[in-house]
């Protein structure tokens, strides 16, 4: 892959304006800066400003990293994701 320094972090597959808005509450403005990270710290910080945040938008943030559908993450990778929610204490409760 290229380098991507200055590109927003809309221009990744999957993200859009919205979540652009809800990275920037918690200081990510850029697809390096998001690349960086560990998705599931950005998915606490995010949890931590907006309770309410969506498990979906965790899909879409390793989406986002590995340029990958969000869907597909969800779809291969749900268990393995809610169980590391689970060790963070950050599972969404079940109804």
């Amino acid at each position: 892959m290229g380098e991507i320094n200055p590109q927003a972090v809309d221009q990744l597959k999957g993200l859009g304006p919205k979540s652009r808005d809800m990275l920037a509450q918690i200081g990510i403005t850029t697809a390096a800066q998001l690349r960086a990270a560990d998705a599931f710290d950005v998915y606490a910080r995010l949890h931590q400003v907006m309770p309410n945040v969506s498990l979906n938008m965790l899909y879409a943030l390793i989406g986002a990293q590995e340029d990958l559908p969000w869907q597909q993450i969800k779809t291969e990778r749900k268990t393995e994701i809610l169980l590391r929610l689970d060790d963070m204490g950050l599972a969404p409760k079940r109804k």
